[in-house]
């Protein structure tokens, strides 16, 4: 069924580049000057024009194109979740191409209209896309400047671009604009060499301060997500869910929906689904069927899990390795052994996962809350039996995704259900069901053993981690003996939990990537360690680390954060502060916060936060202190309040009102500044900030009362275990 209007929303980058055949390639855009990148190719010219016979293929990540109007498309298979690559993507574009940055639209992960890419995440976009988009589009002037050059008939050294338009230097009356070059052409152009790009000193448009280009939409409800999309006779989907995460359909009794008029029973496996043009109807029926569930024993809880994993893991393998640990034990007149911990979280985004799709004859056209739709069409081609060509993704607005929404069960779900009744379906997840089908962030333990020598100098560092992987844990520190060890979830002995149609691993849930993936836990445990190393030996923690940065990088950043954040003022009774340091996509970052605690309730108050980082070029000053501050609120959730309460499979968290994040309420001032670096690469922004939060509040907590607390989120009960 083909609906007959449908509002359609486009937004972009790169990875692993895609074959596409020319000719349908050049249908698609329409006239105009198109240049092509790869990864792989930053090079000159080799253009096809309209009229060529040539059958040759296109290799590449990434397009612009100029179209006959002037306005520019900036095509990429990345997503905009609210990172706000929607603008600093379309700030580089502008500031090479010499047109204003609303001149830019970016068209960004449509399977059909974007070039391939394997999904938005690990602050990868800025770090890759930003610097070979700035090449295409250099390159883009540069072929306007000949063109130009042959219509004005002026060399091309006396030509000037500005807004738009090309002129001749110190004669503006002689120009000509964008628009005018491009029409009527239908020229493609790849890159062969690298073309010459700004530097700092030119920049127009890049290092300003821009509010994102699609704030305006979102605060005025004109931006649509998947579950805004409304089609002609589109029925909603509410699926029938166990208790228990892992239960297999033993049977289905529909006798209860004998009562509802115009409800459809969906069953595919386990799937079990009604729907219903009215989406309450469809709830309240869904509410009447009644499935027995064969559920798994549980094996773990949140009480014993980390027992739990250092039972059942048992191989490790080595990520980083120096000197001899027992040389270096030897050599310390102080040495501090510990275990650190860290919980489940859910990602608890504000939008639940959601997906609207309809089948058009053979075809599958699909939008869903995804950070992979390339992957997703991958999924839907394998789960559906179809052709890659008859599955279009088609990218919309997502309402945050930290990395929750890269699998993609719900669009699985509600195609299976559209092919099924053969209608478009909406399918939105409530949010008992976003807690329980949630990709957490994996329970972590973290053994750590340090040793300094009589001058406070460390000698040894020995890093053993369960479950959260090495990302961000290469030492900045200077440590002639150390080796970081990563015990592996995928080599257990036994099961966590056993069902009589399925077996498991470790987890009594699915885990996943979350916002940084392990790197918070590793950094609470390392700058926590740090500090409790630091206060044996009797040295402040600022100078203990200053005394052992081998990084200048993070040395500087550090020394950003204390100049900020004036580390050698008094604090007032119950007030504590605490340094982190941490690196992540290529960024270092360091936190100071201020906490106040109460010593009879144990509550803590988040007072002040100051961030430095060290992210290159800061392209979008604004877009930026957004993310950090995101960053920042969201990492005050992980640290204090977040714990995903459970009984093997049972999930106890339905609802915020048993799963706390941060509220304004509670939000701190916050403090971001950057290391300035105009002239470096762009490193990642989104997630690095996130990283640090738990070990500057745990360090802020123990100064402000003396509760060291070895297990995140640092809760009222926990610091007042620590302080008896």
């Amino acid at each position: 069924m083909k609906p007959d209007k449908i509002d359609e929303l486009y937004f972009s980058d790169v990875n692993q580049p895609v074959i596409y055949d020319r000719r349908k390639f050049l249908k698609t855009l329409g006239k105009g000057i198109i240049v092509i990148f790869s990864l792989s190719e930053l090079s000159l010219l080799q253009g096809w024009s309209q009229t060529s016979n040539s059958e040759k293929e296109l290799d590449f990540n990434a397009y612009i194109h100029i179209k006959e109007d002037g306005r520019v498309n900036c095509y990429t298979g990345k997503i905009e979740m609210g990172q706000g690559i929607i603008t600093s993507l379309a700030q580089v574009v502008a500031e090479e191409l010499e047109v204003s940055i609303q001149m830019v639209d970016m068209i960004m992960g449509d399977t059909e209209l974007c070039p391939y890419d394997a999904g938005t995440w690990g602050s990868l976009t800025t770090r890759f896309a930003d610097p070979v988009i700035r090449a295409a589009a250099a390159e883009a002037r540069e072929i306007l400047l000949k063109f130009a050059a042959e219509k004005l008939q002026e060399p091309i050294e006396n030509l000037v671009t500005e807004n738009g338009v090309i002129y001749v230097l110190n004669n503006e009356t002689i120009q000509i604009t964008y628009a005018e070059l491009t029409k009527g052409k239908k020229i493609v152009e790849t890159l062969k060499n690298k073309p010459a790009i700004k530097s700092s000193k030119d920049f127009k448009v890049i290092g300003k301060p821009i509010i994102s280009t699609d704030a305006i939409a979102k605060v005025t409800g004109k931006a649509q997500y998947s579950g805004d999309i409304k089609l002609p006779g589109m029925v909603y989907a509410t699926v029938i869910r166990p208790d228990v995460f892992g239960s297999k359909k033993i049977s289905v009794n529909t006798a209860g929906l004998s009562n509802f008029e115009g409800v459809e029973l969906i069953e595919d496996g386990d799937l079990v689904a009604v729907v219903h043009s009215n989406p309450e109807i469809a709830d309240k029926a869904a509410r009447k069927v009644k499935v027995v569930w064969d559920a798994p024993e549980a094996q773990a809880t949140d009480k014993t899990i980390f027992e739990h994993l250092k039972n059942t893991i048992t191989d490790s393998k080595i990520f980083e390795e120096k000197g001899d640990l027992e040389a270096g034990e030897k050599a310390s007149k102080i040495v501090v052994e510990a275990e650190y911990y860290d919980g489940y979280k859910a990602h608890a985004a504000m939008e639940t996962h959601a997906a609207t799709c309809y089948f058009e004859g053979d075809k599958l056209i699909i939008w869903a809350s995804t950070q992979t739709p390339f992957g997703l069409r991958d999924q839907l081609s394998n789960e559906l039996h179809m052709p890659l060509e008859k599955v279009h993704v088609k990218q919309i607005f997502l309402g945050g995704g930290f990395g929750g929404k890269i699998y993609n069960q719900q669009a699985i779900e509600a195609a299976k259900i559209a092919k099924y009744c053969n209608k478009p379906v909406q399918l939105v997840w409530s949010r008992r069901e976003e807690f329980m089908f949630d990709n957490f962030r994996p329970a972590a333990l973290m053994k750590v053993k340090a040793g300094v020598n009589e001058h406070g100098k460390l000698q040894l560092w020995k890093f053993d981690i369960y479950c959260a992987g090495t990302r961000g844990t290469k030492l900045f520190y200077d440590v002639p003996n150390n080796q970081t060890s990563m015990f592996n979830e995928k080599n257990v002995r036994g099961n966590s939990h056993t069902s009589k149609s399925d077996s498991k691993n470790v987890h009594p849930f699915k885990i996943g990537a979350w916002r940084a993936p392990g790197n918070n836990s590793t950094t609470f445990a390392r700058e926590s360690h740090i500090d409790v190393v630091a206060f044996k030996f009797g040295i402040d923690p600022l100078e203990f680390r200053l005394n052992n940065l081998n990084n200048e990088n993070m040395k500087a950043t550090l020394q950003l954060a204390v100049e900020t954040f004036n580390w050698k003022r008094a604090k007032k009774e119950g007030h504590g502060y605490g340094i982190a340091l941490g690196e992540d996509a290529g960024t270092c970052v360091a936190i100071i916060a201020e906490v106040h605690v109460d010593k009879i309730t144990g509550k803590v108050t988040p007072i002040n936060l100051v961030c430095a980082q060290d992210m290159g070029q800061v392209v979008n000053p604004h877009g930026a202190t957004v993310q950090t501050e995101g960053g920042l609120t969201m990492g005050l959730g992980y640290a204090l309040y977040e714990d995903i309460e459970f009984n093997g499979g049972k999930i106890k968290a339905r609802n915020f009102n048993n799963y706390t994040i941060t509220k304004f309420s509670v939000t701190p001032k916050i403090t971001c500044v950057f290391i300035d670096k105009m002239d470096a690469k762009p490193q990642g922004g989104g997630e690095p900030a996130i990283i640090c939060v738990g070990g500057a509040i745990a360090n802020a907590v123990f100064d402000a009362c003396g509760a060291r607390v070895y297990q995140m989120p640092l809760t009222p009960n926990r610091i007042l275990d620590a302080l008896g």
